[in-house]
């Protein structure tokens, strides 16, 4: 098992030059680093943060080719999304699977409309299809969707998108680079960019914990820290903030009961230009999300009151009744770093990514959305290896198994346990001999202590909301909750980790004034 201060040790090695140093532990960052180490190429990755910590925890957690960029006629993105859902879906099947959608119909003109397009949409995805889409009658489309609003309903269309889970997705991927000879490190935040005759060869950090200062030795840089890739380019000296326009996104988190059985609503135009999505999600109803402009990016993002009376009103309109406060499980944002292009509503712009290199050979990528995230980092390894003078290799990341993937469901499982694929019986061994680590943390919630246990020995988990937010989804399913599971997970942290009480009290504190921006209050 690599420790924490084994990645320290290997990283501090000032006379050691890796091939690629990617910041950023997100989505692109993640899979830049994947695609690099996969190509044989030393590859270091530094977080500021926590892996995901941003955009990549806070999606729809759909695995999609966006319906919505069909319709602006973006058929190169649609295109491209397509087939990298059916390679998520091969590469990891324990993370991503097919769910099944309706498009409810209120107007007879929609079911022309839309039933032509998601059969567009079905045709573009060829072999990677996920089922074939039809049109639905008012009774067979009810049925579907006992929660939808029925004043109206004309009919529906069926059709088939993928979903996948975010935050565990990004775990994988780290665990993937790992297993491919790289490192990656949470909590390391880089300060500067080492410059040796007019190019970037490097980068100074400073692991937040102990305060070690770090001197990262690169043939090429690669800044992927998304909302913020401006900050990076200052350090540069090359700022452009006309790069990105920031977008916010909110969901909802709802009980089961609005939305009964295991098939997803989409509406495809709302109020604001965006699709709604409501979804089955770990047990509950995942409603969202919005589109509203901000200036600058947020580590921890918090619903404007724009956004919830948005979702308030489309899902009394959508699904025929308004929540109450006490009904709202969880209410959480996330931001989306889009590639500028002239002026505009954020909904109407692309999700396309773009690759910069700039004079100094840093190479910044932006843009993008998770499901096009190996795309992104292939696109960006191409990109660096040859500003670098890297030797060529071709990409072998579209057919290569991501760690722990398993194709068949391990019978012993949950559905919740299945995530963690062929290490789930490494895991569960966990209690063989300590039995009170297979009790769940909470009765509303699907996780147990062991898995604290392993999110801090194998996924670099160092705080309670590493694993209530990202290893596992507590936060974001059931905010209240989580706050009550809290003090067992700090717990089993410190005990791991080897704190003292008033360390496990500050992570425990901070946890928790954390969490209230989760839980619904009106206003």
């Amino acid at each position: 098992m690599t420790t924490r201060e084994d990645r320290l040790r290997e990283l501090g090695d000032a006379s050691f030059t890796w091939d690629v140093l990617v910041i950023g532990g997100g989505a692109s960052g993640l899979g830049c680093a994947v695609e690099a180490a996969s190509r044989g190429y030393r590859t270091a990755l530094v977080e500021r943060t926590d892996f995901a910590k941003g955009t990549s925890s806070r999606s729809t957690k759909l695995a999609h080719g966006g319906v919505r960029y069909l319709e602006q006629m973006n058929l190169t993105l649609v295109l491209d999304a397509l087939q990298e859902r059916g390679r998520m879906l091969r590469n990891a099947p324990h993370l991503v699977h097919d769910l099944s959608f309706v498009v409810p119909a209120y107007d007879w003109t929609a079911l022309p409309y839309y039933g032509f397009g998601l059969k567009v949409y079905e045709w573009m995805s060829g072999k990677l299809s996920l089922g074939t889409s039809h049109l639905l009658s008012r009774d067979e489309a009810s049925k579907l969707l006992p929660g939808a609003a029925r004043h109206d309903l004309r009919g529906g269309i069926l059709y088939h998108d993928g979903q996948f889970d975010d935050s565990r997705y990004a775990v994988t991927l780290m665990r993937t680079l790992e297993d491919l000879g790289g490192i990656a490190l949470n909590y390391c935040e880089v300060t500067s960019l080492i410059e040796d005759k007019g190019q970037i060869r490097g980068a100074h950090a400073r692991e937040r914990e102990s305060g070690a200062e770090l001197e990262l030795h690169a043939r090429v840089v690669i800044n992927a820290t998304g909302v913020n890739v401006g900050t990076v380019l200052a350090m540069d000296g090359h700022p452009n903030q006309a790069l990105l326009s920031v977008s916010q996104g909110t969901h909802f988190v709802l009980p089961k009961d609005y939305l009964p059985g295991n098939t997803a609503m989409m509406i495809p135009k709302t109020s604001d230009g965006r699709v709604l999505f409501a979804i089955p999600w770990q047990g509950a109803t995942l409603v969202g999300t919005t589109d509203e402009p901000v200036e600058h990016g947020a580590d921890e993002p918090r619903a404007l009151p724009v956004e919830r009376n948005f979702l308030l009103e489309h899902i009394a309109k959508y699904m025929g009744r308004t929540p109450q406060a006490s009904e709202i499980q969880s209410v959480w944002s996330g931001q989306r770093p889009l590639v500028r292009h002239g002026s505009g509503k954020t909904s109407q712009l692309s999700r396309d990514h773009k690759v910069i290199l700039s004079p100094s050979g840093l190479v910044t990528i932006t843009g993008g959305k998770w499901t096009t995230y190996r795309r992104m980092g292939e696109d960006t390894i191409n990109k660096a290896a040859e500003a670098a003078g890297l030797a060529k290799q071709p990409s072998r990341t579209a057919t290569m198994k991501l760690h722990a993937a398993l194709d068949v469901p391990l019978a012993e499982a949950s559905k919740w346990e299945q995530v963690y694929g062929s290490d789930l019986p490494s895991l569960i061994a966990l209690s063989d001999d300590r039995p009170e680590l297979n009790e769940l943390l909470h009765p509303a919630l699907p996780y147990r202590a062991r898995e604290v246990v392993w999110a801090t020995r194998h996924e670099l988990a160092r705080t309670s909301e590493d694993f209530l937010a990202r290893r596992t989804h507590a936060l974001l399913l059931n905010a209240r909750a989580a706050m009550e599971a809290a003090p067992k997970v700090s717990a089993l942290l410190a005990a791991e980790l080897g704190r003292t009480p008033e360390q496990q009290q500050a992570d425990l504190d901070a946890f928790l004034a954390n969490a209230q921006g989760y839980v619904y209050r009106e206003a």
